[in-house]
């Protein structure tokens, strides 16, 4: 599933770049979300996997510290992004003439800077404060698949929701592979 999530977030970046069709606001913003979703399963699918194959739970406070540090700034991130595409999609469809000029590039790069930013000041003070609380709370099976579901299947799923379906994707895609997509 792993594999399945940075090849499927790779190939659409890699659209997104090669097909000059694709250099849209809308794109633009669907291949920073391929980048978050490789970098958030990266920050603890690697991890996990070792833990299985040694069977081993253990993990440093630095480790654990840094790995949730990123964990919250990608996750961050996600949401972000997704309100900007909303954003993108609501101008598209309330101002269709004005797309172009509203969401221009500059704007679409100063949008992504600046939610990069805000995760940090946003996030982290509230998450920090959840996740480093003294109390330990018992860890249930059912806590483990839902952190499974999160972390792993949903990033796995947005190549093939966002942007798989979409005819633009297709075609680029289709052009590199020789029309085997």
């Amino acid at each position: 599933m792993y594999l399945v999530t940075v090849r499927g977030n790779l190939l659409i970046i890699l659209a997104t770049i090669s097909d000059s069709h694709l250099h849209t606001p809308m794109y633009f913003f669907l291949s920073n979300l391929s980048f978050v979703d490789i970098c958030f399963t990266s920050t603890t699918i690697p991890k996990m996997l070792v833990n299985i194959q040694t069977q081993s739970k253990a993990i440093t406070y630095t480790v654990c510290i840094t790995q949730m540090y990123f964990f919250i700034h990608f996750a961050g991130l996600d949401i972000f992004l997704f309100t900007v595409m909303a954003y993108d999609r609501y101008v598209a469809i309330c101002h269709p003439l004005h797309l172009t000029v509203i969401m221009n590039h500059g704007l679409c790069v100063l949008l992504v800077l600046m939610f990069w930013i805000s995760v940090v000041s946003l996030f982290y003070g509230t998450s920090l404060s959840v996740y480093l609380r003294s109390a330990v709370t018992p860890n249930s099976c059912s806590t483990a698949t839902a952190s499974v579901m999160y972390t792993v299947v949903t990033p796995m799923l947005y190549p093939f929701i966002y942007t798989l379906r979409n005819k633009d994707i297709k075609s680029a895609l289709r052009r590199p592979l020789g029309g085997q997509l």
